[in-house]
């Protein structure tokens, strides 16, 4: 009896700590068979979408200086998102044409003096890390983990150094803003690789960031946040300096590369030695506007995280969660959580992107893959006989042709949330829809006769360890 008792307390240890854990089993790798998503040990396709704002990481002043990172968290579990932007910020002091100036804290190194930087703060020592910064960090990291959201980490920010300099910003690489001696200028000096002094100081914070979060499985980096074409080089230099480094860590982790505002390519992005990306729009808003319009496909050369930063600022549309969706790609909102400068939070944004999580769980992701021609509103994911089709008018057709046998039809209102049963449909030809409510809605077909077997990884491993333990004696 008590043999028996002692296994059965070992089964429900295992048991707990594996349904902590089971969220966050990584690190996280690009997908093998369908790599428009990450994927972790479990070897499930990893669809991520969420929401981020501007002082995840660092205080920011005013007006969110109480910014509540754990309550930000909550909000991410309430609408059942998995991933959040930590953003990193380069200037002391901003105004980026807003009509409040701001303040920026803590950053990565000390501000000791002697004397004063031009935001009237104690210069810095570049040859001194701050040790709070990177606990703070690694301190939220270690939150997002226990909640199981993932992070993106951004280790610069780079659109600051090009619209929000000014005389007053306190830029730690500007020669008058530390004791070292070391200056990158007043511009995007910053961004290239032609002071080896600044790039030495910025290798060195990152190496430390990367040690301080070797350890945790559940996050991505990303370089910097929409620097400029002139950034291309640094860039790719800061992408292989981390694999570089890490390569001789327990954990390796990819690595991002985001849209290169305003004068980017999204070909920079594609060709680059980046694990995802993140596009835009080239030339400002009168360029090349089909990721925010109409997202193309992601034919899986890149993990792709659509951001609404990138496409819009502030802004996006329940409708375009949805073909972003189901175009392959992994959608994510800029959330303004400034509301004296912006605008309020759009929450029917967050409740689109818990809808595609909905479904993502649903539906056998590893194998399904956007397939426009099958739907006539051309937003359809399709595999393993199983279709899901967007029709932002509520009506449409599906070529069914290559399949045959009886699928059952579910209908889901954008609007509402509602799931309505359709029946059934007989496959091997084009077959019309029409939902049976007003509005988008999004059509389910699912095969009664043909499948794919999911990645039995969870299933064995913790099957395995129990059968282990009940037949040891």
């Amino acid at each position: 009896m008590q043999l028996h008792t002692k296994k059965f307390f070992l089964i429900c240890c295992i048991l707990f700590l594996f349904s902590f854990s089971a969220a966050l089993a990584a690190p996280l790798r690009v997908h093998p068979t369908n790599p428009r998503y990450f994927t972790d040990d479990t070897g499930n396709a990893i669809y991520m979408t969420g929401a981020h704002a501007w002082p995840t990481l660092r205080d920011m002043h005013p007006p969110t200086e109480n910014f509540d990172f754990p309550a930000y968290l909550d909000q991410t579990i309430q609408y059942d998102l998995n991933f959040i932007r930590v953003w990193a910020w380069d200037l002391p002091k901003y105004t980026c044409n807003n009509p409040i100036q701001g303040r920026a804290e803590p950053f990565p190194w000390e501000r000791t003096g002697p004397g004063n930087a031009t935001d009237g703060k104690p210069k810095f020592d570049l040859s001194k890390l701050n040790q709070a910064y990177f606990d703070r960090l690694r301190e939220r990291v270690e939150l997002a983990r226990s909640r199981g959201v993932y992070l993106s980490i951004m280790l610069f920010e780079a659109f600051e150094l090009r619209f929000c300099r000014s005389s007053t910003d306190g830029f730690p690489l500007t020669g008058s803003n530390n004791i070292n001696g070391i200056d990158a200028g007043t511009g995007t000096g910053a961004l290239t690789l032609s002071n080896p002094a600044v790039l030495a100081v910025q290798e060195n914070y990152v190496r430390k960031v990367l040690d301080t979060l070797n350890d945790f499985d559940h996050i991505v980096y990303e370089i910097a946040n929409e620097g400029g074409r002139e950034s291309t080089d640094w860039q790719i230099h800061m992408i292989n300096f981390i694999k570089t480094y890490e390569a001789g860590k327990p954990k390796q982790h990819l690595v991002g590369m985001t849209f290169q505002y305003p004068d980017g390519d999204n070909t920079t992005l594609f060709n680059s030695p980046a694990d995802w990306i993140s596009p835009g729009i080239p030339g400002g808003s009168s360029g090349d506007t089909r990721y925010r319009d109409n997202p193309p496909a992601n034919d899986g050369s890149k993990v792709i995280i659509t951001d609404t930063d990138h496409l819009w600022g502030v802004g996006g549309s329940p409708d375009w969660v949805w073909k972003s969706f189901l175009r392959g790609l992994n959608p994510i909102y800029m959330d303004p959580y400034h509301p004296e400068l912006w605008a309020e939070t759009d929450y029917s944004m967050l409740r689109a992107m818990k809808q595609t999580r909905r479904y993502a769980k649903k539906i056998n992701l590893d194998h399904m893959t956007p397939q426009n021609s099958l739907a006539s509103t051309g937003y359809c994911l399709a595999g393993c006989g199983e279709y899901l089709v967007f029709l932002p008018s509520g009506w449409g057709s599906v070529d069914l042709s290559g399949i045959s046998g009886t699928l059952t039809v579910e209908w889901f209102s954008t609007s509402n949330d509602s799931v309505h049963s359709g029946g059934t449909v007989s496959g091997g030809a084009t077959r019309s829809f029409s939902a049976p409510f007003s509005g988008a809605a999004v059509l389910y077909l699912k095969s009664t006769s043909q499948s794919c077997d999911s990645s039995p990884t969870r299933k064995v491993n913790i099957g395995s360890l129990m059968n282990l333990l009940l037949t040891k004696g």
